[in-house]
């Protein structure tokens, strides 16, 4: 496996949030993807979402549904700043995760993480484990608590 999936199990196992990283052998790197190769519906699957703030060049990680766009109003309103797209270059360099991989557990400790509550109406959501290709299942309050994600309300 590779470093930042072997991160993800490692990380997953200090939290006591038993998981089975799965390598799809295809991209997840996009929700339909991602959905298609774990058999779920499209809202099922997170999007591991990293901006930057504006004035403090800060990195948030906020956590949506595959079928829901993150409202950047909501998101500044929550963090205090207004918001903009990170480099991936510096998400690489910073969380250790590339763009399509990027899990929400592992992340750094200064990457504050928010969650949208609708995730938390589903039996079971599928998120990224550090790798294009690799995805494990969570209950979403589980994974919420294991992550040290916010609930908030976050999409339009």
């Amino acid at each position: 496996m590779s470093k930042s999936v072997n991160r993800v199990k490692a990380y997953a196992e200090a939290a006591g949030l038993p998981i089975d990283i799965k390598r799809m052998g295809e991209s997840t790197r996009t929700a339909e993807e991602a959905a298609r190769q774990c058999g779920c519906s499209v809202a099922q699957i997170v999007k591991s979402l990293i901006f930057e703030g504006e004035t403090s060049a800060k990195l948030y990680l906020f956590l949506v549904s595959g079928v829901r766009q993150l409202d950047l109003a909501k998101a500044a309103g929550l963090v205090g700043e207004t918001l903009k797209r990170a480099d991936p270059k510096r998400i690489r360099e910073e969380t250790g995760f590339a763009i399509g991989g990027v899990s929400p557990l592992g992340q750094p400790d200064g990457v504050p993480r928010y969650g949208d509550e609708s995730l938390l109406g589903f039996d079971v959501v599928w998120a990224a484990a550090g790798a294009h290709d690799a995805v494990f299942s969570a209950e979403p309050q589980t994974l919420f608590r294991a992550a040290k994600v916010q609930a908030a309300d976050l999409v339009a």
